[in-house]
């Protein structure tokens, strides 16, 4: 297991685990991370990671991306 920011790009991953607090958690839920979902990323810049996760593409920062492991 791993956390987000180190998967590599274009490699399709499956969530394992959403750390954080639990508010962060349903923030990131609502964005459509949930364990056992798929997500891909697709850029990174500056340490954010731009991921396609739910057929959408969302922005997530760097700090975010640390707390879902893949």
């Amino acid at each position: 297991m791993m956390p987000l920011t180190l998967a590599d790009i274009g490699e399709e991953n499956t969530i394992k685990k959403i750390g954080g607090k639990p508010e962060v958690k349903k923030h990131l839920e609502n964005l459509g991370f949930v364990v056992g979902g798929s997500v891909t990323i697709i850029n990174t810049l500056g340490g954010n990671v731009i991921v396609n996760v739910k057929e959408s593409r969302i922005a997530v920062s760097k700090e975010m991306a640390q707390k879902i492991m893949v």
